[in-house]
């Protein structure tokens, strides 16, 4: 196994390895380049969705997710589909999968099924080395807030989603709700503070109206955005991506219209965030 930095600021790419036939000397060494690296990228795998589910297994409990289509013959696999008639895609914006749930998701591993020609790569972005990079003034302030995250926009019954041609997809607005996090986390396998907005799902800060937490919240999130903290995946037949939700943010680019693309995607449910 060879695992080497996928960019400067974002990213591992990890090589020499099949996923579904992993040994626990390469698996350990998976698991410090996850927290290391925040998302780790894989090409050239043969990868089923039984051995999907097998590998997601091997780190921990699978999360059903709310608002997803499942495959019919494995529920803890979701689809990401995106029809060749329609125009919206999901996860067209930048956010942290299940920032929005008391115990946020660990992470998210999704499978390339079916590719358009071009177009459809995704974007990540690094949490730990933005916060690094920030003031000490401002670590410290911080340090000291919660946000409010919420999903009732999105997938809400007057949500994002609803008003587009993926509404039919979709369901779960029932299901909706809120969470409150701390601002700066610690990861808990390698100790390195993380900064923990995302522009689509944190709101506010706790105590803070909208008017008054969006100037900084606008700031933080172009700080991740426009210091070199991100990082483009392309993907191709074989591909797996598999990203830490506490530590990344991810867009999905939406440039393949009239295309069809099916990625499967299965949820590592996480724990209670703890502050520094």
């Amino acid at each position: 196994m060879h695992i080497s930095q996928f960019s400067t600021g974002c990213g591992a790419l990890v090589e020499g390895i099949q996923l579904a036939n992993l040994s626990s000397t390469e698996l350990s060494d998976l698991r410090q380049a996850f927290a290391d690296h925040g998302v780790l990228f894989f090409r050239n795998q043969s990868l089923s969705p039984e051995e999907h589910l097998t590998f997601a297994r091997r780190w921990g409990e699978i999360v059903i997710n709310k608002f997803f289509t499942h495959t019919q013959e494995y529920p803890g696999i979701a689809e990401v589909r995106k029809e060749k008639d329609q125009e919206t895609n999901v996860g067209g914006g930048w956010h942290t999968d299940h920032s929005y749930d008391q115990e946020p998701a660990l992470g998210s591993i999704l499978v390339a099924r079916e590719l358009p020609k071009s177009g459809g790569d995704t974007h990540f972005a690094n949490l730990q080395k933005a916060y690094e990079s920030l003031s000490n003034g401002l670590k410290q302030t911080l340090e000291t807030l919660r946000a409010v995250h919420s999903n009732v926009h999105v997938y809400g019954e007057d949500g994002y989603y609803k008003s587009t041609d993926l509404s039919s997809q979709l369901g779960g607005v029932n299901e909706v709700g809120e969470a409150i996090h701390p601002v700066v986390i610690q990861h808990p396998d390698n100790g390195r503070k993380i900064l923990y907005v995302n522009p689509g799902f944190t709101l506010r800060f706790e105590g803070w109206t909208p008017e008054e937490s969006r100037p900084l919240l606008n700031f933080l999130f172009a700080h991740v955005l426009t210091n070199g903290y991100t990082c483009r995946f392309n993907w191709e037949p074989g591909s797996v991506a598999f990203w830490d939700n506490r530590s990344t943010w991810h867009s999905a680019e939406n440039d393949y219209q009239g295309q069809f693309r099916l990625m499967h995607r299965i949820t590592l449910a996480g724990r209670a965030l703890e502050a520094v």
